[in-house]
């Protein structure tokens, strides 16, 4: 990004979009300007029509300024839920597509670049998904380069995983701004203890006490089982493929998640499978093609067993919500 006296930063965001996620960049910026004791960064709300707008927490941001092509902004970073539409999607897309001819350097947080990829604009460019969001993001856009890094900037496109990414990613425009020293600063403000950069990435939590990642062993077996939700892989073939033996793989599993590498696998798929009920419009027979299976009877069972719901139910459950609260579930 160009650096320039006052970088003007423009924040678009949709109904239901996650609050935490805006915080998160402004903070940092605001702190920055305060320890570099002059204004580097100004900031401001954009919404489709200029409207006040309700964040996933209910909480209501009055917007500064409708979306228009001549907005003055040297960045713009769209905030929302994976299934936001703007009201006017050709009037709000074009717009977007007008200011990348501009130059402005578009970005999205989170469920925020599923609107980005909808308008055309992540072609060609690769881009973080939050991890939640990975299943509906890639049956939606299966041309485009989705990653599973916190921080993704390719060419004039910046997109991150989520609110912490979001943080990580105002330390880096502070730091091309105003020096490392400040941005070490502002870090140390928050006790934000790890600055994060491209090339790390997301890490799912665990459902152990053990928060320093998965061993390399069980890692690597993972990366198998992520890369093969749709054409299932057997866990023989993962350990030949390692270069070790079934039974090691069963212990290391054991070990690290407190699952056999079967129930891992599965619960992956099933997580995949509850991304596309939730963020979607899929059959449940593509859903089930999607994660692996033949036919939609071994998924409703496996389903009902991880949620508790089957997935139509599941998916009526959230649409309700939805339509109720007007709202969508859940924003990261």
């Amino acid at each position: 990004m160009n650096k320039s006296e006052n970088m003007k930063v423009g924040f678009l965001i949709f109904p239901g979009f996650p609050m935490a996620c805006l915080t998160s960049m402004i903070e940092p910026l605001r702190a920055a300007n305060e320890i570099a004791g002059k204004t580097s960064f100004t900031w401001s709300l954009v919404s489709e029509t200029g409207a006040r707008v309700t964040s996933s927490a209910q909480v209501i941001f009055e917007a500064d300024h409708a979306l228009n092509s001549d907005l003055d902004v040297d960045a713009l970073f769209l905030l929302s839920s994976p299934l936001a539409q703007p009201d006017d999607p050709r009037r709000a897309y074009g717009a977007l597509r007008a200011m990348d001819r501009h130059g402005v350097v578009l970005g999205g947080v989170s469920g925020g670049v599923f609107p980005l990829a909808r308008a055309g604009l992540m072609q060609g460019h690769r881009c973080s998904v939050h991890w939640c969001y990975e299943a509906a993001f890639r049956a939606e856009f299966p041309e485009i380069a989705a990653m599973d890094e916190v921080i993704v900037t390719d060419g004039r496109r910046y997109t991150v995983s989520g609110a912490a990414a979001a943080f990580d990613l105002a330390l880096h425009l502070i730091q091309d701004a105003l020096g490392a020293e400040i941005a070490h600063e502002v870090a140390c403000w928050f006790q934000h203890p790890l600055v994060r950069g491209e090339g790390v990435r997301q890490r799912i939590p665990l459902p152990t006490s053990d928060q320093q990642g998965l061993p390399t062993l069980v890692a690597n077996a993972v990366d198998l089982f992520a890369a093969r939700l749709e054409t299932p892989i057997s866990v023989a073939e993962v350990a030949e493929t390692i270069g070790v033996t079934p039974r090691q793989i069963e212990r290391a599993f054991k070990k690290a998640t407190g699952q056999n590498p079967t129930q891992f696998y599965r619960a992956m798929r099933m997580k995949a499978a509850r991304q596309l009920v939730h963020y979607s419009k899929d059959t449940m027979a593509q859903i089930a093609t999607s994660v692996g299976y033949t036919t939609q009877t071994p998924l409703l069972a496996h389903y009902k067993a991880a949620f508790g719901v089957t997935p139509q139910e599941d998916r009526k459950a959230i649409n309700a919500f939805r339509v109720n609260r007007d709202v969508p579930v859940p924003s990261l």
